[in-house]
C-alpha cells in the first residue's frame, strides 16, 4: 500500500479500530509470523573496556504458535541472516565474516523449548535453543508482553520485548577477545502478524 494512501485508510479509521490492549488475556489462539519490517535486533558488547558498543542485525524471520489456555506449550522459532549485521560503517560484512564467520554460517537460530509464564502474566522465560556459528546452547530470553491489536488494515498484531546475555566465546567468536567484550546483550523488539 503507497504511503499517502496507507495515510488515508489511518485517518478514516475510528480510534477504535486501532485500539491495542497490554492485557495478555487479549492475545487470540493461532499461528503468527514476525514481521521483520517492525522488528530490531541489538546487540551490544564492551569495547576496550570503555564504552558499550551497538550493533544490529537488518534480516531476521520467525512465527510462533499460541494456544491461552496453555501458554506453556508455545512453539517458537527465529532465524537471523549473520550477514546482515550493521555497525553502522561500511565494513559491516567483515565484522560480521570476523566476529561471527558468516562467511561459513549464514544463519543464527532460535528454537524455544518451553515458555514459563510469570505470575503477572505479561512476562516468561522462554527457553530454547541457540545456534551459532555451528555451536548450540541453551538460552534463556526474558520476555515481556507490550500489546495486542485487532483491526483493519492490519488484522492482529502482537508485540513483544525479548532480553538476554550470551558469552561470544561460548560459540567459537574469540576475536580480539581482549579488546571487545565477551558477553553480548541481546534486545529484541518484535511485532507478530497473526496469519
Amino acid at each position: 500500500m503507497r504511503p499517502a494512501m496507507l495515510a488515508l485508510v489511518l485517518l478514516a479509521l475510528p480510534a477504535a479500530a486501532l485500539a491495542a490492549s497490554t492485557n495478555p488475556a487479549d492475545i487470540p489462539p493461532g499461528h503468527y509470523r514476525l514481521d521483520p519490517a517492525h522488528t530490531t535486533i541489538i546487540a551490544r558488547v564492551r569495547h576496550l573496556g570503555v564504552s558499550n558498543y551497538v550493533v544490529r542485525f537488518d534480516r531476521v524471520e520467525g512465527d510462533f504458535t499460541f494456544d491461552p489456555a496453555h501458554p506453556e506449550a508455545t512453539k517458537l522459532q527465529a532465524s537471523v541472516d549473520t550477514t546482515s549485521l550493521d555497525v553502522g560503517a561500511d565494513y559491516s560484512r567483515k565484522f560480521a565474516d570476523e566476529f561471527l564467520n558468516a562467511k561459513a554460517f549464514t544463519q543464527a537460530t532460535f528454537v524455544a523449548s518451553a515458555l514459563t509464564p510469570a505470575a503477572d502474566g505479561k512476562t516468561a522465560a522462554l527457553t530454547g535453543d541457540l545456534t551459532l556459528m555451528g555451536v548450540t546452547k541453551p538460552v534463556t530470553f526474558d520476555v515481556t508482553f507490550v500489546g495486542v491489536a485487532h483491526g483493519v488494515p492490519f488484522g492482529t498484531l502482537a508485540g513483544f520485548s525479548a532480553k538476554t546475555t550470551i558469552r561470544r566465546s561460548d560459540f567459537g567468536s574469540k576475536y580480539v577477545l581482549a579488546f571487545v567484550g565477551d558477553a553480548v546483550d541481546l534486545d529484541i523488539e518484535a511485532e507478530f502478524d497473526r496469519k
